[in-house]
């Protein structure tokens, strides 16, 4: 059975103060405990779309709805990684997944369970007292996950958060976020740039246009139990690269219209 949705997106438009549209008609179901990516061309509106969710902007046209039991105020149940760490340098790992909680006024104290938790999730639990400047690329993302793990989220949006990592270190992020999902039983709405990564991740991926963005694809991922050590050398997943390299290759040359 197909889960319930846990937001929808209908017939979003989004047109920013500079005149830039960057999403038309825009509809999409994200359902609960799925593991969604949003792959398309450079400015066609993934990261707009991860914003509108969370609610740091507001769509132009459409709505945007919760349906079900899920709080009215979704934020505090969302967590989010950007791009970039954007760590505080001049706090130790454990203060900058404090961090969010912080904010919220939940004292240091009170954080210390859920901080320990949510660095062991990542594999970072003896780097508390580390800084920043101390740690890899990779372990500064990692720090960031962590931090948005700490809000608890039933609902974690990635934007790109492995794109300028090493392959290597990208391939070993990838199979702890999807041990990270299990683990929390949380939706992901990931976006990538990566026809691979979005293969490798995903139970379902949305194919965008260029801009304005809309979906013009849907493809099903690979179930969670195909997702062992060697699915990424399987006929099954190269298959399956085949089909969404295609349909982002279909999407480019028509310009979205089909």
């Amino acid at each position: 059975m197909t889960p319930p949705p846990l937001v929808s997106l209908e017939q979003v438009g989004k047109v920013f103060a500079n005149g830039v549209t960057a999403l038309g008609g825009f509809s999409l179901d994200v359902r609960e405990g799925e593991f969604l990516s949003l792959l398309g061309p450079s400015g066609c509106g993934k990261s707009t779309v991860l914003r509108l969710i969370a609610g740091l902007a507001e769509p132009t046209t459409g709505r945007i709805a919760w349906p079900g039991s899920f709080d009215t105020d979704h934020r505090g149940r969302i967590g989010f990684v950007f791009q970039e760490p954007t760590l505080m340098p001049w706090a130790p790992v454990a203060d900058n997944v404090w961090l969010p909680l912080r904010l919220r006024g939940v004292s240091r104290k009170a954080a210390q369970d859920r901080i320990a938790q949510s660095l062991a999730l990542v594999g970072l639990q003896d780097f508390a007292k580390a800084y920043p400047r101390e740690l890899s690329g990779g372990m500064k993302m990692r720090v960031s996950i962590a931090r948005a793990l700490s809000m608890e989220p039933r609902l974690l949006l990635m934007d790109e958060p492995f794109a300028a990592l090493d392959e290597i270190t990208r391939f070993k992020l990838n199979d702890d976020l999807l041990d990270v999902q299990k683990e929390l039983s949380c939706t992901v709405v990931f976006v990538t740039h990566s026809v691979y990564e979005s293969a490798y991740l995903s139970n379902r991926i949305a194919v965008l246009s260029p801009r304005p963005g809309r979906i013009v694809a849907e493809l099903a991922g690979a179930s969670s139990r195909e997702r062992d050590g060697d699915f990424r050398a399987s006929l099954a997943y190269a298959d399956l690269c085949r089909k969404v390299s295609q349909a982002l290759t279909g999407s480019m040359r028509d310009g979205g219209l089909r």
